[in-house]
């Protein structure tokens, strides 16, 4: 199987990457079920890496439908170490406006529909997720956007990222008890994703894009789905460039990462006890602990 070392989600608007190269789609099976989409293996920037619609290229899984076990899973499968994901998000606070770029270093959870990790059936695992974004991979992150000098786009480093529900948007009483909160922007998907690579051992981190105002602002209803979806191509073409100076720079200098070494202390069952058909299931995150 082809190896990537580097694994990029893309959420809403960016659903490909025009710059990789040498491109071949990997159908992947996993114990969890089938991922959102095939992966797309190519080079980008002298590395093979895996990319992903999150949504699937069609854009046709609501958040809740999202196959995140078999999307991280698959990412593992391919040998991927850190996954980049960039997601469309809205902001809680006025500073943070539309097209802005945030690489958030908190979460804040108020999904209630989906499964968040790849334990249980005999198997019990308790992972520390006080950081839950990597600080060195999001640090790289945000040092290459600031190399890019992008017109007219402000990077806010850290922030707090609201992950309800959906597929509906916020009431404005929710919206102003997330802003009580401090927090920074809010989205559908990125803390189950990041749940789950801790878990996997692999170093994630957000890259989120500012599409609008959450409807706490007053100039919410002004807000139309073609500047949403204007908003969304720009940020494609910014998250593209970003994603692509990131991974020269991890490729440059693999950061050792707080997630790789995730599952060392968290399994509580021993493993010659647990049932053999669950670590089975597992056995790409545990083969090391075996």
């Amino acid at each position: 199987m082809v190896e990537a070392k580097i694994g990029i989600i893309g959420g809403s608007g960016l659903y490909n990457m025009d710059a990789l190269k040498d491109v071949k789609e990997v159908e992947l099976e996993t114990p969890f079920g089938s991922p959102s989409d095939a992966f797309i293996v190519g080079t980008l920037e002298g590395t093979t890496v895996a990319f992903l619609a999150r949504h699937g290229r069609n854009h046709h899984l609501l958040p809740s439908e999202l196959p995140f076990c078999a999307n991280i899973h698959g990412m593992k499968q391919l040998g991927v170490e850190y996954i980049i994901s960039a997601s469309a998000v809205g902001s809680l606070k006025e500073e943070v406006r539309p097209l802005d770029i945030v690489i958030p270093d908190q979460f804040i959870d108020r999904t209630k529909n989906r499964a968040a990790t790849f334990f249980g059936d005999g198997i019990v695992a308790h992972i520390a997720f006080g950081d839950p974004v990597c600080p060195k991979l999001a640090e790289i992150v945000a040092d290459a956007i600031a190399s890019l000098e992008i017109p007219d786009i402000k990077l806010h480093r850290g922030g707090t990222y609201v992950c309800m529900e959906g597929p509906i948007f916020s009431t404005k009483a929710e919206s102003n008890l997330y802003r009580s909160w401090d927090a920074t922007i809010i989205g559908m998907t990125n803390l189950t994703e990041a749940k789950l690579a801790r878990e996997a051992e692999i170093a994630y981190a957000t890259l989120a894009l500012v599409t609008d105002y959450d409807c706490w602002h007053e100039d919410h209803d002004s807000v139309t789905v073609e500047m949403i979806i204007d908003n969304l191509k720009h940020n494609a073409i910014n998250a593209q460039k970003a994603i692509q100076e990131t991974v020269k720079r991890i490729n440059a200098n693999p950061p050792e990462s707080i997630a790789h070494s995730a599952l060392q202390y968290a399994i509580f069952t021993p493993l010659d006890k647990a049932p053999e058909t669950t670590k089975d299931k597992l056995s790409v995150f545990l083969k090391k602990y075996l």
